[in-house]
């Protein structure tokens, strides 16, 4: 596998998402949901990624909570969770969109997805404003 760069995982989020809004408006809505959550987890490892420094050794606990796909707890080791909060306490529509976000699982491949399901995590994802993909470009 080839090792994946800060630049890389902006990249894919952007390219997720796109691929997210294809599928979603041909009514591919598990599809749509599960690109859309991969959007969101490749934004947070970007900003996970930007805290790295070249030639440092990582810490073993914080590189293994780095490949996780639970978004919450990548939040976390991105230490961006307090500033989310900070961030969500004046912005109520950011708030409302991580609390749709944050329930993504990486298992929801194998699922059924709901059209209306698919469409709130995407605009929680894309949402130019207050989306948390626009938050987490802030910091990565």
């Amino acid at each position: 596998m080839a090792i994946l760069t800060r630049a890389d995982f902006q990249e894919l989020s952007r390219t997720r998402l796109v691929d997210a809004k294809t599928l979603l408006d041909s009514g591919r809505y598990a599809g749509a949901y599960y690109l859309a959550g991969l959007a969101i987890e490749c934004a947070i490892k970007a900003c996970i990624a930007r805290q790295t420094r070249r030639f440092e050794f990582p810490q073993k606990e914080k590189a293994l909570q780095s490949y996780s796909h639970d978004l919450a707890q990548l939040l976390k080791v991105a230490d961006l969770q307090m500033e989310l909060d900070n961030a969500s306490r004046s912005d109520p529509a950011l708030a409302g969109y991580w609390t749709i976000v944050k329930d993504w699982k990486i298992e929801s491949r194998y699922t059924r997805i709901a059209p209306q399901l698919a469409a709130d995590l995407y605009d929680a994802a894309s949402h130019r404003r207050n989306g948390v993909i626009s938050w987490l470009r802030q910091h990565w």
